[in-house]
């Protein structure tokens, strides 16, 4: 008779079957008539037996199977290491990542406490502790957090207390570029055949400023040129053309720190025009605290996802996107509240 895979047996049967054994053992059956009687292998009788002279009716015990309930890692261990996950990058710790991963995580409890866990169990402690794979924000290396900090805390609320005491608006302005070869969005595919798209093999560009108000209020300007401190110029004098339309209204345009903005031409025009617009700067290297970056990241993924063929039709859906934004001024504000609570005021 073939003899049975005892692994698959219930545990109740399995304890039965070693307890068998080792009866017949202890009543002199040799260990390979107890395999043909017991239709098991001659190694798992062995193995009962060893395993009942060095313990006992213990040895012959059958283990729970699955994954042990409980944690292998103690609580005040977990803290540690989420402690550490939150506030720190792996390279941060001498670690040989850049990024959090199961990997990098699980050789970080080693490390700290010598537990050697296998990447799912990894992964379901991170599940456990809040943590979900994510793509993550860049951010510069150079970024200074204490002029962050004064700018939320200082800076920013004497702005917007200004604009009020002197009824201007407040505008969030910055430059983008376009490029015929950028690529944005995803498309269905056969699995292991990546899809082809076909777009022209010519390369063409052009740039764009742009400035967008707490009220949902966007101008925009499309230029040729590279970006000089002539070009913002141009678009500030139309800025404040456009303030003046209706009801004058002071501006009150924040942008980054770029040497246009910053240049000899652009702080004299502005002494000329100090009652109809002023000039606020943003901390340094600190992108993600302009909304207007909203509107140029919702700009690259529109019309990354089209195909144009020349410049001229890559201006026109440009423009006409810019356009169709400008009547959606709930779009806009979004962009605002969504950058930052403190904007949404």
């Amino acid at each position: 008779m073939k003899n049975q895979d005892a692994r698959f047996l219930h545990p109740v049967t399995q304890r039965d079957i070693r307890q068998k054994a080792v009866d017949l053992f202890l009543s002199g059956i040799s260990k390979i008539d107890i395999s043909k009687q017991l239709c098991v292998s001659r190694q798992s009788v062995y193995k009962w037996l060893r395993a009942y002279e060095e313990f006992g009716e213990y040895g012959i015990s059958v283990d729970k199977r699955g994954r042990p309930k409980g944690i292998q890692i103690k609580p005040w261990q977990c803290a540690q290491i989420v402690y550490l996950i939150k506030n720190h990058n792996p390279d941060e710790l001498s670690m040989p990542f850049y990024l959090w991963t199961r990997e990098s995580v699980g050789l970080l409890i080693f490390q700290k406490f010598g537990i050697k866990l296998s990447k799912w169990t990894v992964g379901r402690y991170l599940s456990d502790w809040g943590f979900s794979s994510q793509k993550p924000a860049r951010r510069a290396i150079e970024q200074d957090p204490i002029a962050i900090k004064k700018w939320f805390d200082f800076e920013y609320p004497l702005i917007h207390k200004l604009a009020k005491k002197e009824k201007a608006i407040i505008h969030w302005g910055d430059e983008m570029g376009l490029r015929s070869d950028h690529n944005a969005g995803r498309t269905y595919g056969l699995i292991g055949q990546t899809p082809v798209v076909r777009r022209s093999g010519n390369r063409f560009s052009c740039n764009m400023i742009s400035a967008i108000t707490n009220l949902g209020k966007l101008s925009f300007m499309v230029f040729h040129e590279n970006f000089t401190s002539e070009v913002f110029l141009r678009f500030i004098k139309k800025l404040v053309q456009n303030a003046s339309r209706h009801v004058p209204r002071k501006v009150f345009l924040i942008v980054d720190r770029h040497r246009a903005h910053r240049s000899k031409l652009i702080q004299q025009w502005l002494t000329e025009n100090e009652k109809a617009i002023r000039l606020f700067y943003l901390p340094s290297y600190c992108p993600e605290l302009n909304p207007d970056e909203f509107l140029n990241q919702d700009i690259k993924t529109h019309l990354g996802k089209k195909r144009v063929e020349n410049k001229t039709e890559m201006i026109q859906n440009l423009n006409s996107h810019l356009r169709m934004r400008q009547k959606q001024p709930e779009i806009i504000q979004n962009f605002v509240r969504g950058c930052h609570p403190k904007y949404a005021v």
